[in-house]
């Protein structure tokens, strides 16, 4: 008998729970629904707003009309926000004010393309630059969601914090978010970013290294110039940075573990123009990635140890510059187990689970990471993929496309994200 009532009470506590995460889930699934059938209903309003975002591009902490056309729409809509944060960004505030506080973050800026070359009719105004990596795309989602979640500032159990961020693309701007207090209490922060891979109306997420860590780097070799008729009283610097090259192709093959992912490539060698000639120097540069940002901070120390050392072999000397001011360096997206599950569950109930997806680790980049330093986070794909419209080609080239149902879509997953984490953690601060 002492045996059998423990366990009667336990299967009762055990039946219990069963009872009440199937009323949760039938909640959250009502929840969902109502926030996408409401961003359904602005589809024309986010259409409306992305379009005059893409037809006025602006670059890297340059994004001052954009930034001026979300500060607009957030008085419209009566949502308070801080002003300016990282010389262009906005953090707007929706609920209590209370804990818990998520955060949602989105990228405003858009790239120095020199032309887009989609034929429509809201194509970029700018020349030479392009949103041709879905940032105005992120930018209208977040303003949906903020629309969707300040309709319901009353019932949220906690705060959002929106994040509207400048200078993703090579300007760090998520550090400079960070160094003023853009996360504030903020304890976890999702984000979206749009993959042409996978087809609209479904999304991908992943627990643990997702993006890489990313430097540039850039190598000046000077040896001593003259006739090439008389190589011998030349220090030849062309030669000096051929066997350079090729040293630092080793540091992948020969001294990084094969199950890690590391990339280091050259783009780029120049040094000299007459054909008998040889120059005082050489240029070369390129980028450094690692899915680990330990296993760049190696890659760097090995980079400078090598073109030191083979430059000295040949009698020359080098100069490595890592762009640490015109490109900062940015840490590894690595996404927090515990919140992906949350996306899958999230994303499941609104798109059904076969629309949920295992995103692939990719070696691009995203300064999210550094939100992600002091706050687990995690950064999921959604997906823009549409043949029949044209979205089809990969951001960063000039005839990105974007299919804009996933406007509405987008918006009703971030605001639901974000209420359904509140609803959840709230329980455990009163618990």
């Amino acid at each position: 008998m002492g045996v059998i009532v423990p366990l009667f009470f336990h299967l009762i506590q055990i039946l219990l729970l069963s009872i009440s995460g199937a009323v949760l889930g039938s909640l959250d699934e009502t929840l969902i629904n109502q926030l996408l059938s409401s961003a359904q209903q602005d589809k024309d309003w986010l259409v409306s707003i992305r379009r005059q975002i893409h037809e006025n591009p602006e670059l890297k902490f340059e994004e001052h009309n954009t930034s001026a056309l979300i500060r607009r729409e957030l008085d419209k809509l009566g949502i308070s926000y801080t002003y300016p944060v990282a010389k262009t960004g906005i953090v707007a505030h929706i609920g209590s004010g209370s804990r818990p506080v998520v955060a949602l973050r989105a990228d405003m800026d858009a790239l120095p393309l020199q032309v887009e070359l989609v034929e429509w009719e809201h194509k970029s105004k700018i020349d030479g630059k392009m949103h041709a990596c879905g940032h105005d795309v992120h930018t209208t989602i977040l303003l949906g969601a903020a629309k969707l979640l300040h309709q319901r500032k009353d019932m949220l159990k906690g705060t959002v914090r929106l994040l509207f961020q400048p200078a993703e693309e090579g300007g760090a701007g998520a550090s400079y978010m960070v160094k003023e207090g853009g996360l504030g209490d903020s304890e976890a922060i999702f984000a979206v970013h749009v993959d042409d891979g996978i087809p609209t109306g479904s999304i991908a997420s992943i627990s643990g290294p997702m993006l890489a860590a990313v430097s540039m780097f850039q190598v000046k070799i000077e040896g001593q110039g003259g006739h090439a008729a008389a190589p011998h009283a030349t220090v030849d610097p062309i030669v000096a940075a051929s066997f350079t090259v090729l040293a630092l192709q080793q540091l992948i093959s020969r001294e990084t573990d094969p199950i890690q992912s590391q990339v280091l490539s050259v783009t780029y060698l120049r040094g000299g123009t007459a054909l008998n000639v040889v120059p005082s120097y050489v240029e070369f540069g390129g980028t450094l990635r690692s899915l680990t940002t330990e296993g760049l901070n190696q890659l760097q120390k090995r980079l400078k140890e090598v073109v030191k050392g083979q430059a000295a072999v040949h009698r020359c000397n080098a100069y490595v510059d890592m762009k640490e001011e015109e490109f900062p360096p940015i840490p590894a997206v690595t996404n927090d187990e515990s919140l992906h599950l949350h996306v899958k569950r999230v994303g499941g109930l609104m798109l059904g689970p076969e629309n949920v997806r295992l995103a692939e680790k990719v070696m691009a980049g995203d300064d999210f990471a550094f939100y992600q330093e002091m706050i687990p986070g995690v950064e999921l794909s959604i997906g823009i993929r549409n043949e029949e419209k044209g979205s089809i080609h990969w951001p960063h080239s000039p005839h990105f496309f974007v299919d804009e149902d996933v406007l509405p879509i987008g918006a009703a997953l971030e605001a639901s994200l974000a209420e359904i984490y509140l609803n959840e953690h709230q329980r455990l601060v009163v618990q």
